[in-house]
């Protein structure tokens, strides 16, 4: 399991190294049919895509950074620690001192389920519906965090096509009115102002598609750690409400 763990953790480096590789071999592609002096070097076609590849550039940092980071928080084990239940259920009775003991225990945990289970502790003095209002209160505020931490992938997976399109649509404008003021006979001229505007719109699609994978991957992710959490504060309902507590 954790060498499953370490393997995933890889996924962002390898979306930056795809994400040059997929730019070296547009690059490559586009000088195909000329000698090796007339071949744009991947800096220079990169280049050739104007400013607007600078946000998509940025974008493309900030999806590798924000991936690394989420693989690293998402764990399951960060989440969800492996002992908590046990740790809880030893610490937790029926008397002030042992609900004393599991605050403290569920506070030092801390996290999204040591939140959860605080919120339902504190109410244990009062009725069912109190304790039950409280964890999923506190348990909705926790889930939308975890999935508004993935909201920077899903506006780069989403806005990248559209600068690559703006980037490309410029550059189309700027290639037929150099070929208009060229006058007739250069449609060498369009032809390469062409293929660099759409150099964006590929830059843009290369970005987008990986990261859209990966906000999909993290999101299902998200979604099974918390069918796992309410599942265990159903449990805790149980236990707690009934008296059975080991």
């Amino acid at each position: 399991m954790k060498k499953f763990e370490r393997s995933r953790l890889h996924l962002p480096v390898a979306l930056a190294i795809g994400l040059v590789c997929a730019l070296e071999l547009m690059a490559q592609t586009s000088g195909a049919g000329g000698t090796e002096e007339e071949r744009l070097s991947m800096l220079r076609l990169i280049l050739k895509g104007g400013p607007i590849m600078i946000p998509l550039g940025i974008g493309s940092v900030l999806a590798v950074a924000i991936a690394a980071e989420r693989f690293l928080n998402l764990r399951h084990d960060k989440v969800i620690p492996p002992a908590f239940v046990e740790g809880l259920q030893s610490a937790m009775s029926r008397d002030a001192e042992g609900i004393d003991n599991s605050l403290a225990y569920c506070k030092s945990v801390g996290g999204p389920l040591g939140d959860i289970f605080r919120a339902g502790m504190l109410r244990l003095s009062k009725d069912e519906d109190a304790v039950e209002k409280a964890i999923e209160d506190t348990a909705y505020r926790e889930v939308d965090k975890l999935k508004r931490s993935l909201r920077g992938l899903a506006i780069i997976a989403s806005v990248s096509p559209l600068l690559g399109l703006l980037g490309t649509v410029y550059g189309m404008i700027s290639a037929f009115q150099d070929a208009t003021i060229a006058g007739m006979g250069k449609a060498d001229m369009l032809a390469e102002g062409i293929y660099e505007a759409l150099v964006t719109t590929a830059a843009g699609l290369t970005i987008a598609i990986p990261v859209l994978l990966v906000y999909q991957f993290l999101t299902t992710r998200v979604d099974s750690l918390v069918d796992e959490i309410d599942e265990l504060c159903v449990d805790f309902m149980s236990s707690c409400l009934t008296g059975n507590v080991n």
